[in-house]
């Protein structure tokens, strides 16, 4: 059989199909136009278009594929995010963003990697994922432009409240090797300056110059926060888009405060279209993973492959539930099944309620059913 024999058998519907695997410097590419092929790779300069499109112009001629054959895609989600995405459909090439944790991998031995391996890898995975395995991995939802744009508000207030709890603890870790111990608060500076050390003597001036860039640094992010802060509410109570009548309407439930309402609506809720709650569970990372294998059953925890903003948020809000719904048929459920327990089974309980809690809030969102036995703010404060 001939060479062009051959290459019509593995382009019966003339599908161009190309993997990217991505760093700082050089795209791999692998093309290909079906399975038992060996790809053409190249290599590109990270980031150049121009050259990507000049590639795929020529994988066509390689595979005699006309110029408009549909191109169809696919890279990992990582630190380039998703403007790649977006310029490849520009281009009119079919993309998708895959979940890394997703790909499958060969246990068998220890394993070789390399960016050819994994280009190829990719190759393969696509053309079976376009070929009916739709189980061979997981395809991100991508966001648009304005809804990634909505989610750099609180991920920034939520990176500067760790670096002012880190400023904060290495302020007091720095007068404790002195055998000081003080709150630190607006009155810093001068109550330091009348601070003495253990034996009564005065910092000395290479500490004290040290606490003093470090309180700088602190009171520079507090004022961030409250910048942000303020950017928020003023968003509140003006703004009327469909995020932020979500986010109001969660902080009427006691409970919920602006901090776990925005998050989990720029999070999760206001773009995300969940068609039941399986899903809802699984994209927070709270759903179990049992091990059964013959007579052994472990249970091993939830799967943590959701999003971790959402999670740790989910979290906290079941238990402030606790404390403030506290007939609702939620809490009731919880004291019932974990209260008197053990503290290990109060926080194992504590996931499953954030997941019941999640799924009872997505529900109140979408239909307006109120989570059973909760009470209503009588006004929310912005």
């Amino acid at each position: 059989m001939s060479k062009a024999t051959l290459d019509k058998n593995y382009t019966p519907e003339n599908i161009l199909y190309l993997s990217l695997e991505l760093s700082n410097t050089l795209w791999h590419l692998g093309f290909s136009t079906g399975l038992g092929q060996n790809p053409r790779q190249r290599k590109i300069k990270a980031g150049d278009l121009d050259e990507l499109a000049f590639e795929i112009r020529q994988a066509k001629k390689r595979f005699r594929l006309p110029a408009n054959a549909v191109v169809k895609s696919c890279y990992e989600a990582g630190r380039d995010g998703f403007w790649i995405h977006r310029a490849l459909e520009t281009i009119g090439v079919e993309n998708q963003v895959v979940d890394s944790a997703s790909i499958e991998v060969n246990r068998r031995a220890r394993r070789a990697k390399t960016d050819n391996l994994d280009v190829v890898k990719l190759l393969s995975m696509l053309i079976r994922y376009h070929n009916g395995e739709q189980s061979v991995w997981r395809v991100l939802r991508i966001p648009t432009e304005e809804e990634e744009d909505d989610r750099h508000l609180h991920r920034q207030l939520l990176g500067l409240k760790v670096d002012r709890t880190r400023h904060t603890n290495r302020l007091k870790s720095l007068l404790v090797t002195q055998g000081i111990r003080m709150r630190v608060k607006s009155s810093f500076p001068r109550d330091l300056a009348e601070t003495r050390r253990w034996d009564s003597s005065p910092v000395p001036p290479g500490l004290m110059a040290r606490l003093g860039q470090e309180y700088t640094s602190l009171d520079f992010v507090q004022k961030q926060i409250r910048k942000l802060e303020l950017e928020r509410r003023e968003r509140l109570r003006h703004a009327d888009t469909h995020a932020l009548r979500q986010v109001r309407e969660l902080m009427k439930l006691r409970g919920i405060g602006i901090n776990g309402a925005w998050l989990f609506v720029m999070e999760f809720f206001a773009w995300r279209q969940f068609r039941n709650r399986r899903e809802v569970g699984a994209l927070a990372g709270l759903t179990p993973t049992p091990y059964q294998s013959g007579n052994q059953a472990v249970e091993r925890g939830i799967s943590k492959t959701g999003n971790r903003y959402v999670r740790a948020m989910a979290i906290e809000i079941a238990w402030s539930w606790l404390r403030y719904q506290p007939d609702s048929d939620l809490a009731i459920w919880y004291h019932q099944r974990y209260a008197e327990n053990g503290k290990r089974q109060r926080k194992i309980g504590i996931v499953a309620l954030a997941r019941k809690l999640l799924i009872a809030l997505w529900r109140y969102l979408e239909t307006g059913e109120i989570p059973a036995g909760a009470k209503m703010k009588s006004a929310i404060s912005v």
